[in-house]
């Protein structure tokens, strides 16, 4: 196995609560799976932090950060069934990394955790060369 990219990401909560107050925010950066998710669940603007700094943290693992036709929206973050976050592997973005790195198969692992004011977010990308 080798890792291919590392990424972390912090970010202040205040920030994502000040973000969704604006007209376009929630649309530009989440996918309807995870507006969704949080208006199902406790609602707590975290929630958005921790998946920011998420998204933040897998282009940053990339390499590339929001470039080569990467946008938010195009990554998604879920949970399983324990509450355990997850990228969602989307055509979208698999095509993306195995163009990149020239794999066929890799695994994204994922950490995210909040207190009161930050958010913080850990990608790791390891493939089975």
């Amino acid at each position: 196995m080798k890792i291919l990219g590392i990424g972390v990401d912090i970010i202040e909560n205040k920030r994502i609560a000040k973000s969704i107050k604006k007209k376009n925010f929630l649309k530009k950066i989440f996918n309807k799976q995870e507006i969704d998710f949080f208006n199902k669940g406790k609602k707590s603007y975290n929630f958005y932090a921790k998946r920011f700094a998420a998204k933040e943290s897998l282009s940053k693992a990339l390499g590339s950060g929001f470039r080569e036709n990467l946008a938010f929206k195009d990554i998604i973050i879920l949970n399983d069934k324990l509450g355990k976050p997850f990228f969602k592997k989307t055509k979208k973005l698999n095509n993306l990394i195995t163009n990149k790195f020239k794999i066929r198969k890799y695994n994204l692992f994922l950490s995210i955790s909040d207190e009161k004011d930050y958010s913080i977010a850990f990608t790791l990308l390891q493939t089975f060369k």
